[in-house]
């Protein structure tokens, strides 16, 4: 801990890239993304994602490109909004724990457990005490989870004032856009350095060697797409030898039965068996 500058000097990213370097770059992340999710299917490990900053930074366009091309049964997207009444009067981390991946898994987390040190500390959701003791308690739960063998991704994404001004007033401006604004959305922006101090603190606190924090500086939405899968298809490969999964005997013997099928042959076996021309 104590690498971080505060967050509003931290350099945006603002570099132009054509549409063509974009989506080349982007397919190719998609691509390693996919390679690492059969591999955690296969060994059954997890994963959890987590996706923290500002209204209109772009969590839910990386989430979007990030999931795009993975098996979808294994990859689950939570949203994390204000308490339900049955989550209400529990401890915080409840809901979240309700949420973790099963085995061969990945969980995605739209705003996570980090609220009780952000919103819930500027809005007053909870005590000074509470939300103080909340770094311990996060840094606990990240901890049991690495131990039990759960790969975990934090990104902070990170847009300017002026950035979220402009996308908060083409929200407005456009129909299909407005369900994305409301009234709380105002209420945090007027307490832009309050939430500054507040994740200045967060990144602090809660940066560990099992579970680190990326920040990625979102004022250019192509280039924050690229980083922030880039951050997540690194920190899931760490360690990691990708490799073609090995053909079960069985299910070559079968398909031989079935279709004359060998691995040596692969497809045209079938084709010469039965005189066929493709």
């Amino acid at each position: 801990m104590g690498k971080w500058p505060s967050l509003d000097k931290i350099e945006m990213v603002d570099g132009p890239i054509d549409d063509a370097t974009y989506e080349r770059d982007l397919r190719k992340l998609q691509s390693r993304l996919l390679d690492l999710q059969i591999h955690h299917l296969r060994t059954g490990g997890r994963v959890v994602i987590c996706i923290d900053g500002w209204d209109a930074a772009g969590k839910g366009g990386l989430i979007e490109r990030a999931v795009t091309g993975l098996e979808p049964k294994s990859v689950h997207v939570w949203r994390i909004g204000a308490p339900t009444p049955d989550e209400q009067g529990r401890h915080y981390l409840w809901r979240f724990w309700q949420r973790l991946p099963a085995p061969g898994n990945w969980a995605i987390f739209d705003r996570t457990w980090y609220g009780r040190v952000l919103v819930e500390r500027i809005e007053g959701f909870c005590s000074k005490e509470a939300w103080k003791r909340a770094y311990r308690e996060i840094n606990e739960f990240e901890q049991q989870l690495a131990d039990d063998g759960v790969r975990i991704v934090k990104l902070l994404m990170h847009v300017s004032a002026d950035e979220q001004k402009k996308r908060m007033i083409e929200r407005l401006s456009k129909p299909h856009k407005r369900y994305k604004i409301g009234l709380e959305d105002f209420r945090n922006i007027a307490k832009r350095q309050q939430y500054i101090e507040a994740y200045d603190d967060m990144l602090e606190r809660t940066d560990t060697d099992h579970a680190p924090w990326r920040v990625i500086a979102s004022d250019n939405k192509m280039q924050a797409r690229l980083a922030g899968v880039t951050a997540i298809a690194d920190r899931l490969g760490e360690g990691i030898t990708l490799t073609e999964p090995v053909l079960d005997p069985e299910i070559a013997a079968a398909a031989f039965r079935m279709w004359g099928w060998t691995p040596e042959n692969g497809n045209n076996n079938k084709n010469k068996k039965n005189g066929n021309r493709k």
